[in-house]
């Protein structure tokens, strides 16, 4: 048994964000509530998987069964899902597990969306459902190897041959791109054009290794893929995807799940922190009781809230369709900073308990470290914004 018990969830909310004036409807709830009694169900397994760098693939199906995976897609048959909704589903599956965070980041936020946006009727209606209820694995291959920050460059090649496309090239960091199911690539035809293609991990050419000795996110595998000569049908191409910008809208509307993401984190963090910090007895009395600690978890409080409102805020533009990229963009840059501190701040006031996987806080500290990257660098967000303030582009 772990000599403190910091798990217990306190729903804060010091400026009742989530509930005043009707902020989360009943049907919004719904779904945060079945990603709460998930991550009950889920959260005492995941030390071990983390530890041991295995994938619980049982635990993305049943996310796939309690419909926690569409990330607001609409999928036929399944209840839809408010953008405010999909916000603290993801919130609320990082506050357990930044693993089981990313499986809604990749399967419903990149794999599931970029079909929805740009695949064919035929191709919604093969993958959309059972990617959506975890029958199926899906995951989006954009980063290679040589390119990360910089994906615009990309080097993977399609070419059409007779009745099929032949892709070839590599690439890095794809999560669910050694597991099974179907891949979404992205390469560069013949025209210079970035399409998006549908291929099916068991097809020949399609070789994928998992990554090993990662320090962050273990309990989801990401891979890197080698793409020799694969071929497959003409039709598998997304017809909707015909340039960057079609990538990118993908990804701007993934940008705002990170940023809920981190706000799970940094609720779990903080929360483990003041848990820990009323059960903790040091020079007779418990550690809430010093004025340090009380400050300490005063910041901590102040930086969580203000991610709260960035979410919020930035779900209700977007459920109005007025978000714009760059918002995206700001909410990433300013939550996964803040994350990143109260993570730390929580580690230090648990003291070297603040290392145990037992305690949380170590998980969701390595694991910040991630999605602080993933979906566009610190560095890489503050160019967008920073374009979008002085109309002057300094990328290169």
């Amino acid at each position: 048994m772990p000599d403190y018990d910091v798990s217990a969830a306190l729903d804060t909310d010091y400026y009742s964000v989530f509930s005043a004036f009707g902020t989360v409807s009943a049907e919004d709830r719904a779904h945060w509530e079945r990603a709460r009694a998930f991550i009950d169900e889920a959260l005492p397994q995941m030390n071990e998987y983390w530890d041991r760098a295995e994938y619980p693939l049982h635990l993305v199906k049943r996310m796939g069964e309690l419909n926690l995976l569409a990330d607001g897609i609409e999928v036929p048959g399944l209840e839809p899902m408010s953008p405010l909704a999909a916000g603290l589903v993801n919130m609320e599956i990082s506050r357990g597990d930044g693993s089981l965070g990313t499986v809604v980041a990749v399967q419903g936020g990149l794999a599931l969306r970029s079909i929805a946006f740009h695949g064919s009727e035929e191709q919604k209606e093969r993958w959309l459902g059972p990617l959506a209820r975890g029958e199926e694995l899906g995951s989006f291959a954009l980063t290679e190897p040589d390119h990360g920050s910089d994906s615009v460059s990309l080097e993977t090649t399609a070419r059409l041959d007779g009745d099929h496309w032949v892709l070839d090239g590599e690439k890095k960091w794809i999560g669910n791109g050694a597991s099974g199911g179907v891949t979404v690539v992205w390469a560069r035809d013949e025209e210079g054009s970035v399409r998006g293609f549908l291929v099916e991990q068991d097809t020949p050419g399609y070789e994928a290794e998992v990554i090993e000795g990662k320090g962050s996110l273990r309990a989801i595998h990401q891979a890197r893929i080698r793409l020799e000569g694969v071929r497959i049908p003409k039709d598998s191409v997304l017809p909707g995807a015909r340039t960057f910008k079609d990538t990118s809208r993908v990804l701007v509307a993934t940008r705002l799940g990170v940023a809920w993401s981190a706000l799970g984190h940094a609720t779990a963090a903080y929360e483990a922190a003041v848990n820990y910090a009323g059960q903790r007895v040091q020079f007779g009395k418990p550690l809430a009781k010093f004025q340090l600690v009380q400050d300490r978890l005063s910041q901590m409080l102040a930086e969580l809230t203000s991610m709260q409102l960035h979410c919020v805020h930035l779900a209700r533009l977007d459920a109005a369709g007025e978000l714009r990229p760059t918002q995206a963009s700001m909410a990433k840059y300013h939550n996964t900073r803040k994350a990143r501190a109260i993570a730390s701040t929580a580690r230090d006031l648990l003291g070297g308990n603040g290392i145990l996987l037992e305690n949380h806080v170590v998980r969701h500290m390595m694991d910040i470290e991630s999605i602080h990257t993933y979906e566009g660098t610190e560095s890489v967000q503050a160019l967008l914004i920073g374009r979008d303030i002085t109309g002057v582009g300094a990328f290169a």
